[in-house]
């Protein structure tokens, strides 16, 4: 072989080398076990249903439409106008209250949707508390007023708007915390009053953060199951789970699930398309205290209301009524089997966070050592999941998974006449796959952030001292990103607490959850003993909501205490 020919052959040894490290093996395959359930799912489109397909489409599929469209649309409405609208009033206006609402609009995101509308059912039915005290008051009988059922899809609409109301908040919230106190006050040289400043000039710099709070809400709409469920409205999610397991179709219910990622990939699309090539840059490294509005009389009092009632309404009343039911009655497996049900929440939530965070970090710093287009695309494919329902991400793995077990079994009773069982789809094994692949994006987010504030030089200096890329990352960064790293664990942590869909559908038989103990309770009108498990899901999610809080109202640089300017109102 000749000299060049030689050279030539180890230069594409040395790029393919540098191309495929460890680093970026580990990155694509995370990327790969990721994106299994979203290819299962996608290859089940073109596959034959035997006439159950037709027989949906001209029965249930448009009520899944219509239903699914109006839910996406009322509560993308409702969390942009309160989230938008109530951070707006706690980082630039003064009035009381104003320090508690901070993080207090934040704790209905501590609470399922399902544990509020269970709350609400039990209060607010023919046989509750308040419509039984209306007719002793009034004289009234059945038949003889009007009272709205709140178990329809307006009240579900309602309902989960409360709920995700705090995805718009925070995120909002943290871009107005991060504006430009030069533009504010150029707006208001041209004369601008306090809400055409907010509508002109804080909203639009804001959009990118607003859009992707309304974003995360749609996804979490679609995603939602127990609420639709108890409420009787058939949307897709519903449909999935009726079709997997009340006909036994695995292939429709795939097709439906497809339906369904269509429409998140139409909302992701449809963020980004609406962004255009429009940028947000904050231009300068000067920050001052933001200006802030001091109000007085009806407007103070308007504020205090417009903070109160979503927290009121989204957290205080729900959490109070669940505590009065659990006191008078409460779950009649409290102290036998209750804890069996804490602990495999608490075990699979720890085992899934430890996961997902480490996972995280592989993804992070293998884009850092290696920020190649391959590399880029395969941590978006990874970040994908949290886009992604939890009942499509249960039926995309459940297939492969239940095919796996029905070979293996088959092979080894064929060669060796024994039968090992479910090792796979039959336990919690699937269950953790499908939390690391649902919520793997809320630790990526957190710790891509942190790695990014650590300077290229420090790796430099590491690896001029003779460190690996894994020394590196073992002695210098996780270090610096200790904080990061349990905020993101937590995060996940809570998120997997509280999820529902994909649980209902992949565990393992005799292996219930806080979650599915409450739905399961609640689906029998049991509502008075779901208190105890709904309140339990609660109390693990509202310490991290507040830390959260405070975290954020530390994060705009040159933060100081609140000695801004006041403007007076």
């Amino acid at each position: 072989m000749s000299r060049s020919a030689s050279s030539g052959l180890s230069a594409i040894a040395h790029r393919l080398s540098n191309r495929f490290n460890p680093w970026t093996i580990l990155t694509l395959a995370i990327a790969a076990v990721v994106a299994l359930p979203v290819v299962v799912i996608l290859a089940h489109v073109v596959m034959p249903t035997g006439g159950v397909w037709q027989h949906l489409s001209s029965t249930v599929l448009g009520r899944y439409l219509a239903n699914t469209l109006f839910l996406t649309v009322a509560v993308g409405a409702g969390t942009l106008v309160i989230g938008t609208g109530t951070a707006w009033l706690v980082v630039m206006c003064r009035f009381p209250g104003r320090r508690i609402f901070e993080w207090a609009l934040l704790l209905p995101l501590a609470v399922p949707t399902y544990v509020i509308a269970y709350a609400y059912t039990d209060f607010l039915q023919f046989a509750g508390p308040l419509q039984t005290w209306l007719r002793d008051l009034f004289g009234w009988s059945h038949g003889d007023y009007y009272f709205p059922n709140i178990r329809s899809l307006g009240g579900a609409a309602m309902l989960i708007t409360l709920v995700l109301y705090p995805y718009v908040y925070l995120l909002t919230r943290a871009a107005f915390i991060e504006q430009s106190v030069c533009v504010l006050d150029v707006g208001r040289t041209l004369g601008r009053g306090p809400w055409r400043l907010f509508g002109g000039v804080a909203v639009p710099l804001a959009r990118p953060a607003i859009i992707g709070g309304v974003s995360l809400a749609l996804m979490e709409t679609l995603n939602e199951f127990g609420a639709v469920q108890f409420f009787g409205v058939d949307t897709f999610t519903t449909g999935i789970y009726r079709t997997w397991f009340g006909m036994g179709e695995q292939v429709a219910a795939a097709q439906l699930a497809a339906c369904l990622l269509i429409f998140v990939i139409a909302l992701v699309l449809l963020e980004r398309w609406s962004r255009g090539k429009r940028k947000y840059f904050h231009t300068t490294n000067r920050y001052q205290q933001l200006p802030e509005y001091r109000l007085h009389g009806w407007r103070a009092l308007g504020a205090f209301a417009a903070c109160a009632t979503p927290m009121l309404i989204g957290f205080l009343i729900p959490c109070g009524l669940l505590l009065q039911l659990a006191i008078q009655k409460g779950d009649s497996l409290f102290g036998t089997r209750f804890f069996d049900f804490a602990w495999n929440s608490l075990f699979l939530a720890t085992v899934a966070a430890l996961i997902a965070v480490g996972m995280a970090v592989i993804l992070s710093y293998g884009m850092r050592i290696h920020n190649s287009p391959l590399t880029r695309t395969a941590t978006r494919i990874a970040a994908l999941g949290y886009a992604i329902p939890g009942s499509v991400i249960a039926v995309g793995i459940l297939i492969p998974f239940a095919w796996l077990d029905s070979t293996l079994n088959n092979w080894l009773h064929e060669h060796h006449g024994v039968i090992i069982g479910l090792i796979f789809s039959g336990s919690a094994f699937i269950l953790v796959y499908a939390y690391v692949v649902r919520f793997l994006a809320v630790s990526f987010n957190a710790v891509e952030a942190s790695l990014d504030k650590v300077t290229p030089s420090m790796d430099a200096a590491a690896r001029t001292l003779g460190e690996t890329a894994t020394g590196t990352l073992r002695r210098i960064h996780t270090p610096i990103m200790r904080g990061s790293l349990l905020a993101a664990g937590i995060l996940v942590f809570v998120d997997v607490m509280k999820e529902l869909p994909a649980t209902i559908i992949l565990r393992p038989f005799n292996f219930d959850t806080l979650a599915v103990r409450a739905h399961s309770l609640a689906s029998d009108e049991r509502l008075a003993e779901a208190s105890t498990a709904s309140l339990a899901i609660v109390a693990v999610g509202i310490i991290p909501v507040i830390l959260l809080s405070i975290a954020l109202r530390r994060s705009r640089p040159g933060h100081g205490g609140s000695g801004g300017k006041d403007k007076h109102l």
